[in-house]
């Protein structure tokens, strides 16, 4: 346990899951934040651009990162983070890294440059996320699929051959900060629709964590849509399965004994019961032959930044869920 607060860098601060990161570590008894990156913010402070911080933190944005951290976030664009690192690579070299975008989490891409990433989901990895240096910090659909999926594949209830279907909503902060016009607030208000159908990119993710392969591929049909919300995802996967329904709770209970933020319930769930905190929940329904998955997340707490600080308490040895005991919005 540490017993003094480590210092902590946000780099990439004012996209979304920058910002809630800054939001997250402000309130952690654990860290000190001391550098806020941002090259289009360089120079205002956070009680400007954050004016519900203002009595939290006194610190101005910045385009220079300085040694002193103890750990990076790295909330940059994808295909940004190699090109940070390599940049300021004497630097890199001293302290540990979160990377949250999906450069790293390929196994064939871990890798890289004398660094190696970990994936860092901690029901699949806690002692090695405990272990490691850098983390690769998963994708937010990956998250919410993987997480009902995993205790199937675990206990050989499914396998690559088994045929998985799984539709998937996500909230408008998914698509990132900057305008498009399918992030409109004018096209998303009593919208739904399909994108990347049976292509999106967290598919690799997914099947490699559940297979434990390099571009491991299950049968996985995977159909996200777009929501009228602003965060959150809400995900179904459904697949044969010979048990009994009260088999299946089992086989998930035991399998997430142990999960600070993953919990399966029986009673039927909504997307609001997990917005605004850092928990999976997982619910099952049987239907013949039929098991029906159903989990959610906040896409910006559990399917980014929550995730990333979960997996920091990890590293540094603070109780897991230091800084992530949120209520949900309920209402």
């Amino acid at each position: 346990m540490q017993n003094h607060k480590i210092k902590v860098a946000v780099i990439g601060a004012t996209g979304y899951t920058g910002a809630e990161l800054i939001r997250v570590l402000a309130f952690h008894s654990g860290v000190e934040l001391t550098q806020l990156i941002s090259r289009s913010k360089a120079g205002q402070s956070v009680s400007e651009l954050m004016p519900e911080l203002s009595n939290r933190l006194n610190l101005d944005f910045s385009d220079t990162i300085n040694p002193g951290a103890d750990v990076w976030f790295l909330a940059l664009p994808h295909g940004a983070s190699k090109s940070f690192i390599e940049e300021h690579k004497a630097l890199a070299d001293q302290v540990k890294i979160i990377d949250l975008s999906n450069e790293f989490r390929s196994i064939n891409h871990s890798k890289w440059g004398g660094y190696h990433f970990t994936f860092g989901l901690p029901e699949l990895r806690r002692q090695e996320i405990q272990n490691a240096n850098h983390i690769a910090n998963p994708g937010c659909f990956a998250t919410a699929i993987t997480l009902g999926l995993a205790p199937l594949f675990h206990h050989h209830k499914i396998d690559e051959q088994t045929s998985i279907h799984s539709n998937a909503t996500t909230g408008s902060t998914g698509a990132g900060a900057s305008l498009s016009e399918t992030s409109h607030f004018s096209y998303r208000l009593n919208n739904l629709s399909w994108y990347k159908a049976f292509t999106h990119q967290h598919l690799a993710e997914i099947g490699e964590q559940l297979t434990q392969k390099a571009e491991g591929a299950p049968k996985l049909f995977f159909l996200p849509q777009r929501g009228a919300f602003a965060r959150g995802i809400f995900a179904t996967s459904y697949c044969e399965f010979e048990g009994s329904i009260e088999e299946a709770y089992d086989l998930y209970e035991v399998f997430y004994k142990d999960a600070a933020f993953t919990q399966v319930v029986k009673a039927p769930i909504s997307l609001k019961q997990v917005a605004g905190t850092n928990n999976c929940q997982i619910h099952l329904h049987k239907h013949n032959d039929t098991l029906l998955i159903t989990s959610a997340i906040d896409n910006l707490l559990k399917g980014a930044a929550g995730q990333a600080v979960q997996n920091m308490n990890l590293m540094f040895g603070f109780d897991e869920s230091e800084g992530l005991l949120f209520k949900s919005i309920g209402y």
